[in-house]
């Protein structure tokens, strides 16, 4: 496994980051192809045999059990410094039964209140890295990076990061905490893989001038880029069958022409199409380390094969010529 500088912070992170949104109940309504916990186990311990020292949750996964999932399984196979926990707040452990006004969004309460709340089922000390959610038009940002500079300040946060918002107000953000001489964000997770590029136009550039890592969520599509749909709709896998946003954000039928060169270079390469697809993100120099998730073995084996996959730049024309411009989805 290989470990990169977390933007231009001296932090190193593996360069495949284990998505934990995969392991809770079952019952979750935003995902019901969720593992529990024991489920969770085996790939939580393979993943740090791995070398991978990197882990993603959200107090909104699972309603807080993601988190729970996280920190039980990071106890029992790693000792703390030797791993990199991020998790994010906006839309609180409260979502499913309907989240009272202060249990959602960037207000300094909301922040404060989530934070300890996260840490208490992580049972850690502090994260390492604090993302949020979601962007706020409700709150003044100030207040918002206000609010995230004193939990730094305190130690309950070591670096900060942002995920899925336009770049004007990313780089509001950035300017409002330069400012005030607050603790500015260091990293970006957003929505980017071969079927959603539309970060190529001003999001990614902002980051590579500003030095700020890139660490991609979706990296397949949401299986789509794996094959977990056919152009008639049909559903072939359990998540394929219950995702709506998937079937939303990826309908446009030059997507299936992606998925079709994807297929293509993996015949070619004796490898799957998800291992091309990864290994497509992973072949960008400005991406840190894409978020990987995984509800099967074999899922967590390809990721890491497809960590070794240098494209050509033949390749990587083939697989990028389809590409037609879509919808924002991510900020929402």
């Amino acid at each position: 496994m290989d470990y990169v500088n977390l933007g231009r912070t001296g932090l190193k992170v593996s360069r495949l980051c284990f998505g934990m949104m995969s392991f809770g109940s079952p019952e979750w309504k935003l995902a019901k192809w969720t593992r529990p916990v024991e489920e969770a186990a085996p790939y939580v311990r393979r993943a740090l045999e791995a070398g991978i020292n990197f882990f993603d949750t959200a107090d909104v996964y699972s309603n807080g059990l993601s988190e729970q999932i996280t920190g039980q399984l990071l106890r029992e196979y790693a000792c703390r410094d030797e791993v990199v926990v991020a998790t994010k707040v906006f839309f609180g452990a409260h979502l499913d039964a309907g989240p009272k006004p202060n249990q959602i969004g960037l207000s300094r309460k909301h922040i404060f209140e989530e934070v300890d709340a996260s840490l208490r089922r992580l049972g850690m000390d502090y994260v390492d890295i604090l993302y949020i959610h979601r962007w706020d038009a409700a709150t003044p940002i100030e207040e918002t990076m206000a609010a995230l500079h004193d939990l730094v300040r305190a130690g309950k946060v070591l670096y900060l990061g942002a995920s899925s918002m336009y770049a004007w107000q990313f780089a509001k953000a950035q300017y409002t905490a330069t400012l005030h001489g607050w603790t500015p964000f260091v990293v970006m997770q957003n929505h980017y893989n071969l079927v959603y590029r539309e970060e190529e136009r001003e999001m990614i550039p902002f980051c590579i001038d500003q030095g700020i890592g890139i660490i991609p969520w979706s990296p397949l599509a949401r299986g789509f880029l794996a094959g977990n749909r056919t152009r008639d709709q049909a559903t072939l896998t359990e998540r394929g069958a219950t995702d709506t946003w998937a079937h939303d954000a990826y309908c446009l039928d030059s997507d299936f022409d992606v998925v079709d060169a994807v297929r293509h270079v993996a015949l070619q390469r004796g490898v799957s199409p998800a291992q091309i697809a990864l290994a497509w993100v992973l072949n960008k120099p400005y991406v840190t380390a894409p978020i990987l998730g995984a509800t099967k073995p074999q899922h967590l084996e390809e990721a890491l094969l497809a960590a070794d996959i240098k494209l050509s730049a033949e390749e990587v024309a083939l697989l990028e010529q389809h590409y037609r411009p879509h919808p924002v989805a991510g900020p929402m």
